[in-house]
């Protein structure tokens, strides 16, 4: 072989410039947070924000990890019980990392 490097084509790949636009929405929610505190804004209105950044973000981390779920832990189903093995813990560690923050 020739040194030719397969590139991997993860679950979300369908829906990249979907969570590209989303994630560019949230950035600009976090940079309107850092400028409220900036101008001295309301305490609770800046925390109402910080609550509405975060749960936009749980909200990609879901469809990130259903995508996940479907595509690469599917795959791996496929290829046998040592690589299922794997790709489900791989999973379960992500959803208690979820789960905790």
């Amino acid at each position: 072989m020739l040194g030719v490097q397969v590139k991997t084509i993860y679950g979300y790949a369908a829906k990249k410039d979907s969570y590209a636009k989303r994630l560019r929405r949230i950035e600009g929610q976090v940079r309107g947070i850092a400028k409220m505190i900036d101008d001295d804004k309301y305490c609770v209105d800046i925390l109402t924000q910080i609550s509405a950044a975060s749960s936009a973000l749980r909200s990609v981390a879901l469809n990130l990890l259903d995508d996940h779920l479907d595509n690469c832990v599917g795959q791996a189903i496929a290829q046998g019980e040592g690589e299922a093995n794997t790709k489900l813990a791989e999973a379960s560690a992500a959803i208690a990392r979820l789960v905790r923050s």
